[in-house]
């Protein structure tokens, strides 16, 4: 008898998990308003400006965490059987499939209240949750 080695092609899952860790690692996971919310911020970034979620998922610009100096860049390794990160997974497939309502009102763009960035002195922000303002 031969085994064959099943593999999984969905590029959409790596795609899932990539941004789930990243949601993981910005938002610490304090409540699933607050990921929910961020969330949701992905999904404005990618209608507002039609890009795509891998695409989002890659860009440093938008996700501190992605760069290896950030404080937050080490949750990024969390476990895939954390129930925290595992919260993170079902709302952004939730988001994928366009079922995530918007929490953050438009919003496409967000900062830690520890961090003030220059985009974000000519702006208010439109939502808080936790310590991350939109």
């Amino acid at each position: 008898m031969q085994l064959n080695l099943i593999t999984n092609n969905d590029d959409t899952k790596i795609v899932q998990y990539k941004l789930a860790r990243i949601v993981y690692a910005e938002t610490n996971t304090e409540s699933l308003s607050l990921v929910e919310a961020f969330t949701s911020m992905i999904y404005n970034i990618h209608i507002k400006y039609d890009k795509s979620f891998e695409d989002i998922a890659n860009d440093e610009n938008i996700f501190d965490v992605l760069n290896e100096k950030s404080k937050r860049h080490e949750y990024l390794n969390v476990p895939v059987t954390d129930r925290k990160f595992q919260m993170c997974l079902r709302v952004v497939q939730t988001m994928m499939h366009g079922n995530l309502r918007d929490y953050v009102f438009g919003a496409t763009k967000f900062h830690h209240a520890d961090v003030i960035p220059g985009w974000a002195t000519s702006r208010g922000y439109i939502a808080e949750y936790a310590d991350i303002l939109f």
